[in-house]
């Protein structure tokens, strides 16, 4: 026999590449070079079982082979159920002659040396598996030392597998973390519900799984939002299921909060839109189907469906499922909190805003808000336009400082106050100073800048423009010849002092003239180099020449919202074209406008 020291050697160099190797397969030359070294021993043969006795694998080779015979097969053996080992490998020595064909089918190699006996080695991989490793050794072996050596060579491939086993766990657990860090990042860089809801099923196929669904819940029950699937063909019949299928959605409505990962497969799929063939089927694997209830914040909001048809071995295990649907059910709850928001902060803009501006014969009137703010803080702008009683029309907007509820609170005060002041025929100047000594009186911690423009018409079809400021940027004139006007105003801030007077200043429109008023939040709009919108306004707006209000104040806001890569103010505007009634002739044909403006 090799003595103690070769096989300490050899021992020695089969850790040495157990600690390398990324399957077990891989030692083989390691473990069968050195047994078949060992005097007595002829032949080894090692074999690979599944749990349900299925032999899978096979590698016999002689002392005088040069290569050895590799079998790869899926053979069922039920009668091999009885080597199986429990825990602790199991040595068994026998005959060869006496082996069972129906358990040993590696009695075809082991008899091939006449009256040898066989020593061998079961033992348990993992839970899914099992191994053997036997020798025919003849009279001379010392079947005890030989024992010894191969439970010494299987206590290495055992720790070779657990250690593979081990490693590939560790990898696992860190591209699990790296892709729940990354559908974070993703779900949490939207605060749009439906596109929160499709990222998370874009971001789980196909790492995850081969589709998925996503539900959000509603007060009748499941609202399907969003499906993927790695063949466009199975994702179309996915979405149908999504929507439509009854079996899915009384599965989804049976999930309460407590609810960890659930996994079907099998009869559990019976009836379901999931059911199909099994691996028979073109080598498909068995469908799985996988249920997580989205909770947050004390409540359920809705759940993903992950499908399945790969190998058991790369399903996710219900704890990283947990984590997944924790971190989509926090994006998607934001969402639906942002969204919440959004609409109540609008709803109280809206509030705090003319419903609808008078139908007065011969003006064009129109405004347009945009909110800014990303946080949805009520913002201070404000507007309004106010038929004053001798027939002239006032036009007001203004800006709050800061946002919040103290800044509604003086949005409302500041519009109201004026609106009444002016419905009453009081000048846009006193108007203006009764509105600062209301907020004095107040104590309003707050400042606001407002201009005030009484347009009247004139019996020669021009309209004469009164305006008062307070602090606020200069109204522009859009003339009809496509010029850009501004409107001379200036005066102090409102809220500041307590005695405060404003100077009015007269300037007057033609037909086809377009008045615009807008709060600093259009103006102040920057570009990543620095540039204001300020300095392209007139530019802008001389290319709306011939627009009507509506299209004057949306385009602006919009220029405005899509130029700026910094600034968070709100945009408020608020837009009166003349279209050139007299007191006295009433409307002017479209016509006769251009002509009086050709003529100026």
């Amino acid at each position: 026999m090799v003595d103690d020291d070769t096989w300490s050697g050899a021992l020695h160099r089969l850790w040495q590449a157990a600690s390398r190797a990324e399957e077990v397969a891989a030692l083989a030359d390691d473990v069968y070079a050195p047994l078949l070294a060992t005097p007595g021993v002829h032949l080894v043969v090692g074999t690979r079982w599944d749990e349900d006795a299925t032999l899978r694998y096979m590698r016999a080779l002689g002392a005088d082979g040069d290569a050895p015979v590799i079998i790869a097969t899926a053979r069922s053996m039920p009668g091999a159920a009885v080597r199986e080992p429990d825990g602790e490998p199991v040595v068994t020595l026998a005959s060869a002659d006496e082996l069972d064909d129906a358990a040993w089918p590696e009695a075809e190699f082991l008899r091939q040396s006449p009256g040898a006996s066989v020593v061998a080695c079961t033992f348990r991989l993992d839970r899914s598996g099992w191994a053997g490793l036997s020798v025919a050794v003849d009279a001379s072996a010392d079947t005890e030392g030989v024992a010894r050596r191969l439970a010494q060579a299987v206590d290495v491939i055992v720790a070779c597998h657990t250690g593979i086993l081990q490693r590939g766990r560790e990898a696992r657990r860190g591209a699990d973390d790296a892709l729940l860090a990354e559908a974070s990042l993703q779900m949490d860089s939207s605060l749009d519900v439906e596109d929160t809801l499709r990222r998370v099923a874009r971001i789980a196929v196909p790492a995850v799984a081969d589709g998925c669904l996503v539900h959000l819940l509603r007060k009748d029950g499941p609202e399907f939002v969003a499906a993927t699937h790695v063949a466009v063909q199975q994702q179309r019949a996915l979405e149908e299921a999504g929507r439509d299928d009854p079996w899915l959605a009384a599965l989804l409505a049976q999930r309460d909060d407590g609810d960890q990962a659930l996994f079907l497969t099998g009869a559990a799929l019976d009836g379901s839109p999931f059911a199909g063939p099994g691996p028979a089927g073109g080598g498909r694997h068995p469908t799985v189907v996988s249920v997580s209830t989205l909770h947050a914040r004390g409540r359920v909001v809705g759940s993903i469906t992950f499908v399945y048809q790969r190998p058991e071995d790369r399903l996710p295990d219900s704890a990283f499922l947990d984590s997944l649907a924790t971190r989509a059910a926090l994006a998607i709850d934001n969402a639906l909190l942002y969204e919440l928001r959004r609409h109540a902060v609008l709803s109280l803009q809206e509030h705090l805003l003319p419903s609808q501006l008078p139908a007065v014969k011969g003006w064009d009137l129109s405004a347009s808000y945009e909110v800014g703010d990303p946080m949805l803080d009520v913002g201070g702008d404000f507007y309004d336009a106010v038929p004053c009683p001798d027939g002239s029309i006032a036009l007001l907007i203004g800006d709050v400082c800061g946002r919040g509820a103290e800044a509604a609170a003086l949005t409302g005060l500041a519009r109201h106050t004026l609106r009444t002041l002016l419905e009453e025929g009081t000048d846009p100047g006193t108007a203006l100073s009764r509105l600062n000594r209301a907020l004095r009186q107040e104590g309003a911690s707050r400042f606001l800048t407002a201009v005030v423009v009484t347009m009247t018409p004139r019996t020669d079809g021009t309209v004469l423009l009164t305006t008062c400021s307070a602090g606020h940027p200069r109204p522009l004139v859009l003339r009809a010849d496509g010029s850009i006007g501004e409107v001379v105003s200036g005066g102090l801030l409102l809220g500041i002092l307590d005695d405060v007077s404003y100077d009015s200043h007269e300037d007057s429109l033609a037909p086809g003239d377009t008045l615009v008023l807008f709060t600093d939040g259009l103006t102040e709009s920057r570009e990543a180099d620095g540039t204001y919108f300020e300095s392209v306004l007139p530019g802008r707006l001389s290319a709306l020449r011939g627009s009507d209000a509506a299209h004057v104040a949306e385009s602006l806001a919009r220029q405005a919202r899509t130029f700026r890569a910094s600034g968070q103010d709100d945009i408020a505007l608020l837009v009166a074209r003349w279209n050139g009634v007299t007191p006295s002739d009433g409307l002017l044909p479209l016509e006769t406008l251009l002509e009086q403006a050709a003529l100026r």
